[in-house]
């Protein structure tokens, strides 16, 4: 068995005729069959009856018909001419499923369409001289209609192709641009920095983008990723250096609050602690662990004295409402004295009152002004007496503002020597004394004048 190649002679040029019809030796071919828009031409099984489209002469030459004429594709000396025809016809099919198998996977859309375009137009070329027995002008057809179906898939996927690197280049632009007012204005440094690194993997999944517009697209992203870190590195700089001035404050605040912890002067320390409190407020956060254990020293101290305040408070008020008691007897004492029988008696007997009055000592607050009150009453009550008595003896006069004087002069040394002393308790008692003898004197001078 052999086989024949086509020769120049017996290759014949399409014609078209006025319809717009092709011809191919003697047959006529539509125009749509290269269009991909209509179904593929068919093409019938060349096996079920192959001496419709060959045959085999008496020298086991085997000839294929076609639209030209016939076209010696091959010898058969190996059996019944039939056999021969068959033979050839088998092999027109295989070529028929090929182009079936191809029609299919560019139906599905399934393959490369370029690798698809390919094996159409080898199939196309290779028809020409094809040493099959079978309807060649069909299959031409059908080859012309798979390589137009396949020039659009071509197309369809470079336009596929073209819309998908655009979008890509798209979502890495828009990444970048987001990269860009991250880096320039983001303050929530976590969130951000979250942000960008699952931007990262965003970039990373993004396929399709052409090497040059990838490289520039990436430069810029990573300008924008280093300037954030750069910028985010030198706020945690400036904040580590704010909370080691912090610390610094803080430590000097807790020293004087320590050093306060063990002082009596109870109204300017508790007003101090008040202060060092703002203070401790505007000198910011330090480090976590110091800024906790400063915090904890600073308000075992303050607690300290506030404790010891609150103890030496008690015992005060304490010998307050003591020394309030004392005094209602003094006063309930005072308050029994009759000048009116006795009025010397009656001076020299709030004159040992008011002594052991200053000698006790201070009272609650609010006790102060119904205590003092009821004191001063007394006074008054004897001062009456005596400016009472004293313009009832006018001839003696003279010699009670004498005495008066005398009397004034004397707690006034008594109050200096005391102030000299440094003994101010005694200096202030001899001072009221004075005082009250004072009052006495003025009293007497004026019922002297007036008599």
């Amino acid at each position: 068995m052999t086989e024949h190649g086509t020769t120049p002679e017996t290759t014949a040029p399409e014609t078209t005729d006025r319809d717009g019809g092709v011809q191919v030796a003697g047959e006529r071919r539509s125009p749509a069959q290269g269009d991909p828009a209509r179904p593929a031409p068919h093409v019938p099984a060349a096996s079920d009856d192959p001496a419709r489209w060959g045959r085999v002469d008496a020298d086991g030459t085997v000839y294929v018909r076609t639209a030209e004429g016939e076209r010696a594709v091959g010898s058969w000396q190996a059996g019944e001419p039939a056999e021969g025809l068959a033979h050839y016809a088998r092999r027109f099919d295989d070529i028929r499923t090929e182009a079936e198998l191809l029609q299919a996977r560019l139906a599905s859309g399934a393959g490369d369409p370029k690798q698809a375009l390919t094996s159409a137009r080898h199939l196309r070329d290779s028809l020409a001289d094809a040493s099959v027995v079978g309807d060649l002008a069909a299959l031409a057809a059908k080859a012309d209609h798979l390589v137009a179906r396949a020039e659009q898939a071509v197309e369809a996927a470079k336009v596929a192709r073209d819309q998908a690197r655009a979008e890509a280049v798209a979502r890495k632009q828009a990444l970048v641009e987001e990269a860009e007012r991250i880096a320039a204005e983001a303050t929530q440094w976590k969130a951000a920095g979250d942000r960008l690194r699952a931007m990262l993997d965003e970039w990373k999944a993004v396929r399709g983008v052409d090497r040059k517009t990838d490289e520039q697209l990436w430069k810029r992203f990573s300008r924008a990723r280093d300037a954030f870190n750069r910028r985010r590195g030198s706020h945690f700089a400036e904040l580590d250096r704010q909370r080691l001035a912090a610390r610094a404050r803080k430590q000097e605040i807790v020293t004087e609050a320590e050093e306060l912890a063990e002082s009596s002067d109870w109204g300017p320390t508790a007003g101090r602690y008040k202060e060092l409190m703002a203070e401790w407020k505007a000198a910011g956060r330090a480090p976590k662990d110091a800024d906790d254990a400063l915090w904890q020293r600073f308000r075992a101290a303050q607690d300290r004295f506030f404790a010891r305040r609150s103890e030496a408070f008690s015992e005060r008020d304490a010998e307050f409402a003591e020394n309030a008691k004392l005094k209602e007897e003094l006063l309930a004492e005072a308050e029994h004295i009759d000048p009116k029988a006795d009025l010397e008696a009656a001076r020299a007997h709030l004159y040992r009152i008011q002594e052991r009055w200053e000698q006790i000592g201070r009272v609650p607050r609010e006790r102060i002004r119904e205590l003092e009150g009821r004191l001063r009453a007394v006074e008054e009550r004897v001062r009456a007496a005596v400016d009472a008595h004293w313009r009832r003896t006018d001839p003696e006069a003279e010699a009670r503002v004498a005495q008066f004087r005398e009397r004034v002069e004397q707690f006034e040394a008594q109050a200096a020597k005391a102030r000299a002393a440094g003994d101010r308790r005694r200096a202030e008692q001899a001072e009221a004394q004075a005082a009250q003898w004072r009052e006495w004197l003025a009293a007497a001078e004026a019922a002297v004048s007036n008599r």
